[in-house]
């Protein structure tokens, strides 16, 4: 796992409200796969063909990615616009960095960041 999962609790906790009051971040809302509450995530969102791209700084096992897997899919909230997003499929450096565009800065080695979320936008 990259990034110590304390650190993801602190977040959790701590900044993530901070970034969605503040509302220039990405937000993800999904549903909690055990509780069936919804759930608010800033995340990083990088936009790729037909889809959206997010890096997994805490893993695959992080609680907002197995919700999204359990549930088929989530909203994202993006400079104000919403997308339904759908077909959540874990993808490994070479497939995510094949899709993202030349100017998206990869993740630091040191952080380790191996394993990807992506998911495809739903037609209107």
């Amino acid at each position: 796992m990259p990034m110590p999962r304390w650190w993801g609790h602190v977040n959790k906790r701590v900044f993530n409200p901070r970034a969605i009051a503040g509302g220039k971040w990405p937000v993800l809302t999904h549903v909690g796969r055990t509780s069936g509450a919804t759930y608010r995530t800033p995340l990083d969102a990088y936009p790729v063909d037909g889809g959206y791209l997010f890096v997994l700084v805490y893993g695959s096992r992080s609680d907002w990615v197995q919700n999204v897997l359990a549930a088929d899919g989530a909203r994202l909230r993006v400079d104000g616009r919403e997308f339904d997003l759908a077909a959540p499929r874990l993808v490994g450096e070479s497939e995510a960095f094949q899709a993202l565009s030349d100017d998206v800065a990869r993740p630091p080695r040191l952080l380790r960041i191996s394993e990807f979320l992506r998911m495809d936008l739903v037609a209107d």
